[in-house]
């Protein structure tokens, strides 16, 4: 069976991107909830999104996956005391922490604020086979220079951006966007499992990130 990262559009839904309105509130009640240090990761954020949005895709990529991949790997368990939570960018950062998720997930929302379009970004479950059990389940972010492109994936396990056909320890198995969801699919064939928001984690997510960033809720 030939696995395949490109597949088709299935379901549009709304987004939650354009919720990283990070104001002055905002950043005061990361200090307050967090502290100094959870400030500056914040901050630094912050200016990286702004300072970046001129550069080329490649770049903001490269920056991003960089910025991310600095910060510590923690278990959901050890972290938040749950089996699964996807955390927001600003909740990965503010307790510098996170699993794959959170590292595929705050790359993601980061390159749409730098202005990568939202069509070229899947978060993209994969089965991890170098791992300690074999496939284990782990989440990366690939991008699409064209939609019939080989991606490029970003993984919080290796530091360098590489294409998917040189990440063969990797078999994808399903990846989303705002716009959709999607099965990874033998060559010819697919599947249509409906719109993104049938996933409760990122429906959480997407609630959680809308009242971060509200000036009303700090």
């Amino acid at each position: 069976m030939l696995l395949i990262w490109v597949v088709a559009f299935i379901f549009i839904a709304p987004g939650v991107a354009d919720r990283l309105d990070l104001s002055d509130k905002v950043l005061a009640f990361v200090e307050k909830k967090y502290g100094a240090p959870a400030l500056k990761r914040v901050t630094d954020w912050k200016r990286l999104m702004e300072n970046s949005r001129n550069k080329s895709e490649s770049e903001k990529l490269e920056l991003v996956n960089q910025f991310f991949n600095q910060t510590p790997f923690v278990s959901d368990m050890e972290h938040w005391g749950k089996e699964d939570y996807w955390a927001t960018p600003i909740e990965m950062l503010a307790t510098s922490g996170g699993d794959c998720e959170d590292f595929a997930i705050g790359k993601y929302f980061t390159l749409v604020q730098m202005g990568v379009p939202i069509k070229k970004l899947q978060i993209t479950y994969v089965k991890a086979m170098n791992w300690n059990p074999i496939n284990q389940a782990h989440m990366v972010l690939a991008y699409y220079q064209t939609p019939d492109a080989i991606p490029n994936i970003l993984d919080n396990l290796i530091p360098e951006i590489k294409p998917a056909t040189r990440r063969k320890d990797l078999t994808p198995v399903y990846s989303f966007n705002g716009d959709g969801l999607w099965l990874a699919k033998e060559r010819g064939l697919g599947k249509n499992v409906g719109g993104s928001s049938r996933i409760k984690l990122w429906t959480d997510l997407s609630s959680r990130m809308g009242k971060e960033t509200d000036d009303q809720h700090p």
